[in-house]
């Protein structure tokens, strides 16, 4: 199994229809000249945005957090190029881009450390051959003060691994849970 360059994600990209839409270089710019947090190809990985659809979790229902029976009514819906996540809280996204994980291709989703470094925390997430979908996106706010997130610019990095075989069932052979997934898509069992 080998980690792919730049050339490799262009390559898929743009044969492939991996990544949708695909930004080939590392923009750090807006059109008005404005720094963003970078997205786009980098050497060995390529840099995610966020889409401005956010679910803000709330207590204000004082539901038990239960994966096997999520209350949606545990977020609170914001549309905003800006989502302020409350201390000690999460919130969820969704990616800008839209990916087809080829058969032999293992992706890991990891968090970018500008966010780090301010104390939100993405969570590591594996993206399994023959996934597709919007990725839904975890920012954990570890602070005790309010943080913010920027829709569409870089939020997260994305790392492929190529197995030198194909593997003998992909996400889609068994039919997972999360395939074709858009928008932000709340915990299934």
């Amino acid at each position: 199994m080998s980690i792919k360059s730049d050339k490799w994600i262009r390559r898929m990209a743009e044969s492939r229809g991996m990544i949708d839409p695909f930004e080939p270089g590392q923009v750090r710019q807006n059109v008005s000249g404005g720094r963003l947090i970078s997205y786009g190809t980098s050497s060995y990985g390529y840099d995610v945005r966020c889409a401005d659809e956010f679910k803000v979790f709330t207590n204000i229902n004082s539901t038990i957090v239960d994966p096997k029976a999520f209350d949606p009514k545990s977020f609170v819906d914001i549309k905003s190029d800006v989502c302020i996540i409350p201390p000690n809280s999460f919130a969820l996204a969704r990616t800008v881009e839209f990916f087809r994980i080829p058969r032999s291709v293992l992706t890991v989703c990891l968090g970018k450390s500008t966010y780090a470094r301010c104390g939100i925390i993405v969570n590591v997430t594996p993206l399994e051959p023959e996934w597709e979908g919007h990725v839904t996106l975890e920012f954990s706010n570890t602070t005790p003060l309010p943080a913010k997130i920027y829709a569409n610019e870089g939020v997260a990095q994305m790392l492929f691994f190529e197995s030198d075989e194909e593997c003998e069932t992909s996400y889609a052979d068994r039919g997972g849970k999360y395939q074709g997934q858009r928008g932000v898509t709340l915990p299934r069992t």
